[in-house]
Formats: C-alpha cells, sequence, structure tokens
C-alpha cells in the first residue's frame, strides 16, 4: 500500500512540475497550454503555421526553447560527468566486493541514459533550429 502512495505522490509532483512549467512558457510566449500543446505538435511534425498570429507565437515559442535548452546546455557537461563518476564508482565497488554482475549493469544502464539524454536533446534543437528556419523563409515569401 505504501508503494501506491509514494507513486501518487510522485506523480502529482511530476504533473505539478509540468504543468508550473507550461504554464511559465505559455506566459512567455503568450498562448494558453492547449494551444500551446498543438503549437509543440507543430515542431516536432515540421508543420509551418500559415496564419502570422500563430507563427508569431511559434517565432517566440522556438526562441524560448532555444534558449532553454541552451541554458541548460551550460551544465550538461557537469552533468555527464556526474554521470560517468557514479558509473566508475559503481564498477569500482563492484570490482572491490567481486560481484560485477549487478554494477555492470547499473554502469551500462547510466551509460545508455545519458547517450539518450544527449540524442534527444540533439533532436530537440535539430527540430527546433529548423522551424526557425522554416519561420524565417515563410517570413521572407510573404509580403
Amino acid at each position: 500500500m505504501s508503494w501506491v502512495l509514494r507513486s501518487a505522490l510522485y506523480t502529482g509532483i511530476g504533473v505539478a512540475f509540468t504543468a508550473v512549467q507550461r504554464r511559465r512558457i505559455g506566459r512567455a510566449t503568450g498562448t494558453d497550454s492547449r494551444r500551446l500543446a498543438d503549437l509543440e505538435r507543430k515542431i516536432r511534425d515540421r508543420e509551418v503555421p500559415s496564419d502570422p498570429a500563430e507563427r508569431a507565437i511559434m517565432r517566440r515559442l522556438v526562441a524560448e526553447h532555444l534558449r532553454r535548452m541552451d541554458r541548460a546546455g551550460r551544465w550538461l557537461p557537469y552533468w555527464l560527468g556526474l554521470m560517468t563518476l557514479i558509473a566508475v564508482g559503481v564498477l569500482v565497488l563492484g570490482a572491490a566486493t567481486g560481484s560485477l554482475s549487478l554494477p555492470m549493469f547499473c554502469a551500462v544502464l547510466l551509460i545508455g541514459i545519458a547517450w539518450w539524454t544527449l540524442w534527444t536533446r540533439r533532436r530537440s534543437m535539430d527540430r527546433c533550429r529548423h522551424m526557425q528556419s522554416a519561420l524565417r523563409e515563410q517570413d521572407e515569401r510573404v509580403p
């Protein structure tokens, strides 16, 4: 029963964190969270909005995403260093105790999480940069 309560608590914390982030991004771009979800879907699908007002909101949203990723990118080497230190520490402790199966699994899992983080960050930045250039091209074509 306690794990159910803890799961509900952690889920509530995650939902609250996501809602606060969406509200903050919505305020920065000048839109509501429903429209924000639609615009983020368009970024993922590489759809350029045809409405000029929606393009302006999209431009602010892309700029906000790129700004946040740039700011988070400053801490990325420290985070990767910490993940590497933990992986190496787990392997050293496993070697010291004589059991390497679980420490090896944990180290591979940590390295996999680090690579997945780098891959998703790069993919998100590519999508935002693509949308930024597509919006720029669309604005240059429209008189």
